[in-house]
């Protein structure tokens, strides 16, 4: 009998495959983005030194006191924003979007778009 991945392993398969494509660097660094069942997470990181420049999700209190849910996409798009605002005052204006090995869909979708539209360029 055929025994059928979980989708967890299928998503880090495939967030390794795309990790392999690209990687970020000073002068744009890589927009990683993670979605559990409860929360959105995203972090602007410099992969030549292996740091996280910036940081927000929905698990923080200023943003969770924003929001009715943690889990849907208007929190989602709420992320997008905040994390665009933290990096446009770090001096953060292109990034490398990585979508983590999630559908591009939904919740990524939506945070993609928020941040684009308050400024930040991938």
């Amino acid at each position: 009998m055929v025994s059928k991945k979980s989708r967890s392993e299928v998503r880090i398969k495939k967030h390794v495959r795309l990790r392999n494509r690209f990687s970020g660097t000073a002068a744009r660094p890589r927009l990683a983005v993670f979605r559990s069942n409860n929360h959105m997470y995203a972090q602007i990181i410099d992969d030549t030194v292996g740091n996280t420049l910036v940081a927000a999700s929905t698990v923080e209190k200023e943003i969770k006191s924003q929001l009715e849910k943690t889990d849907d996409v208007a929190a989602a798009a709420y992320v997008g924003t905040v994390i665009a605002k933290r990096a446009l005052e770090k001096g953060i204006k292109e990034v490398v979007f990585d979508r983590g090995g999630f559908i591009y869909h939904g919740k990524v979708q939506a945070l993609a778009d928020a941040a684009r539209e308050a400024g930040l360029e991938f």
